[in-house]
C-alpha cells in the first residue's frame, strides 16, 4: 500500500500547477455517440476467430457472471461496490484530457463513476493504449477530500491522502477491486476535434490500482457510470441534458453499431411508445428499477407475486444480455412457452442457458411476448428472448434466480426499442424502433 500512496503523492504535487479548466464551447441541446457491441469488428475485444454460436454462448457467460456480481451474498443489491468490473456488453468512445486521449470504457447503467487507468499505476490491467497520463493533461486538476466531488462517496469507499488528495476505493462483487485519485477532467464525446461536445468539469476516477482479471474477453480497463448515483455521467450532466438519456441496441449479429443519446435527442415519441414508472430505492441507489406485474404470451399470462414493499421488483440493465426471474415465476414462465408453443425442453441444454428447445422448421413464426409492467405492456419478438445455437436448437435468453435475488430485465429483450430513462419525469418509456436505422 505504501507503493501505492506514494504514487498518489506524486500526482497531487504535480497537479498543484496543472492550468485551469477552459470553458465549453457549445450550447447543449443533446447528443448522439456510438455504443460498440465488445463482439463487435469495431471493439477493442474482437475476436475475428470466433463463430456466431461461440460469440452467443460468451455473452451469455458474461451475462450470468455479471448478474451473480449484481447481488450480496445475502442476495441484496450491493450497496458500496460497483456491480460489475468487465462483464457489459457495450463499450463507448469518448477522448479524455487536453491534448485529448481517446479511450473505449464500458458503458454501465448499473454502476456511479467515471473511472480509467491511469499512470503512474501500481498494478493495472494490460491494455492496447498508453495509460492516461494526468501530468501530461493541462486540463486535469486533482480533487481534494474536503471538496463536495470527494464528499459524494459512501464514507467506507473515500479516503484521504497525506495531501488532502482524495482516495476512492471500490470493491467488486468477485472481491477484485480499483483505487485510485479523484480528479476532474474534460472528457469529449462524438468527433475528436472542433465537432467533439466537451464538459470541462467532469470529476471522474483516476485509478492506478485494478487487479482485474487479465482475460482478454473480460477485463475491464474504464467505465462510464451510467446510474442514478450522484458521480455518475447522467447526474453530472443533470439539467443540461434535462436528466434524459436513451439507447437503442442493434441485434446481436448486425454490423451497426447502437446508439446512446442524451437530452432532447433521446426523447422517445410516436406511434408505439409505452412508459412505466421508475424506481430508485434507498437499498440500491445506484440501479433502475421497473415494476413487472407479469408476462403474456398470445391470449395467456402469469402473473407476478407483488406485495406493497415490493414496488420496483426488477432491476432494468444495459450491461446483462439474460433477462432473470425468480424461481418460483420462471417456472410458470417456462410452463407457458410450453404449452403455447407447443414444445418440450431440452434434457441437456448447452451453458449457461437452462430452457431450450427444438424446432426442426416445423413452425417459422411463434407467439408475441408481452412484458407486462405498470401502465406498459412492452411487446417483444420471439428474437428478443430466443437464439439459435445450431440449426434446430433454440434456447431462451431468460434464466432462473432464487427467489432472494432480485430479477433483472435484461439488455437481448430491449434489441431494436429506443429505451429512454426521464430522470426528471420518473419513467422509461419503450419505443419499437430499427435501431440499425435510428
Amino acid at each position: 500500500m505504501s507503493g501505492f500512496v506514494l504514487h498518489f503523492l506524486v500526482l497531487c504535487s504535480l497537479s498543484n500547477s496543472i492550468a485551469s479548466m477552459a470553458l465549453a464551447t457549445k450550447t447543449l441541446s443533446g447528443f448522439t455517440i456510438d455504443l460498440i457491441h465488445r463482439d463487435s469488428s469495431l471493439s477493442p475485444y474482437y475476436k475475428p476467430s470466433l463463430t456466431p454460436s461461440q460469440r452467443i454462448s460468451n455473452a451469455a457467460l458474461r451475462s450470468i457472471a455479471r448478474s451473480k456480481r449484481l447481488q450480496n451474498n445475502d442476495g441484496s443489491p450491493k450497496t458500496i461496490t460497483i456491480p460489475d468490473q468487465a462483464i457489459t456488453e457495450y463499450l463507448m468512445r469518448f477522448y479524455i484530457g487536453t491534448p485529448p486521449v481517446e479511450r473505449f470504457a464500458i458503458a454501465d447503467t448499473g454502476s456511479d463513476l467515471i473511472w480509467v487507468q491511469c499512470s503512474p499505476c501500481v498494478k493495472c490491467v494490460p491494455q492496447n493504449t498508453p495509460l492516461y497520463d494526468p501530468t501530461k493533461s493541462s486540463s486535469f486538476k486533482g480533487v481534494k477530500c474536503d471538496s463536495q466531488p470527494c464528499t459524494l462517496l459512501p464514507p467506507n469507499q473515500r479516503f484521504c491522502g497525506n495531501l488532502s488528495q482524495c482516495i476512492y476505493t471500490y470493491v467488486y462483487g468477485d472481491h477484485s477491486m480499483i483505487q485510485g485519485l479523484m480528479g476532474v477532467e474534460t472528457i469529449s464525446f462524438g468527433s475528436k476535434g472542433n465537432g467533439a461536445i466537451k464538459f470541462p468539469k467532469l470529476t471522474f476516477g483516476c485509478t492506478l490500482f485494478n487487479n482485474d482479471t487479465e482475460d482478454e474477453s473480460k477485463k475491464n480497463t474504464g467505465l462510464v457510470g451510467l446510474g442514478v448515483g450522484p458521480l455518475s455521467l447522467i447526474s453530472q450532466l443533470g439539467n443540461q441534458i434535462g436528466r434524459k438519456f436513451s439507447y437503442c441496441f442493434v441485434p446481436f449479429e448486425s454490423n451497426s453499431t447502437s446508439k446512446m443519446k442524451f437530452g432532447d435527442e433521446a426523447i422517445v415519441k410516436g406511434k408505439g411508445v409505452v412508459s412505466t414508472p421508475l424506481i430508485v430505492k434507498s437499498i440500491g441507489p445506484s440501479y433502475y428499477y421497473l415494476n413487472l406485474e407479469g408476462i403474456s404470451i398470445g391470449s395467456k399470462k402469469v402473473k407476478t407475486i407483488i406485495n406493497q414493499n415490493d414496488f420496483g421488483n426488477i432491476l432494468i440493465d444495459s450491461g446483462t444480455s439474460f433477462t432473470l426471474l425468480k424461481q418460483s415465476f420462471y417456472n410458470k414462465f417456462v410452463t407457458l412457452v410450453k404449452e403455447v408453443y407447443g414444445v418440450e425442453g431440452e434434457k441437456n441444454p448447452p451453458a449457461p442457458f437452462d430452457f431450450c428447445f427444438k424446432n426442426k422448421g416445423s413452425r417459422k413464426s411463434f407467439p408475441e411476448i408481452v412484458f407486462l409492467f405498470t401502465e406498459a405492456r412492452v411487446r417483444v419478438n420471439a428474437s428478443n428472448l430466443f437464439s439459435a445455437m445450431d440449426k434446430y436448437l433454440l434456447c431462451m435468453w431468460v434464466v432462473p434466480v432464487s427467489e432472494d435475488d432480485d430479477p433483472i430485465f435484461g439488455n437481448h429483450a430491449q434489441v431494436d426499442f429506443q429505451v429512454e430513462y426521464d430522470l426528471q419525469g420518473g419513467k422509461v418509456s419503450f419505443a419499437p424502433t430499427d435501431c440499425a436505422k435510428d
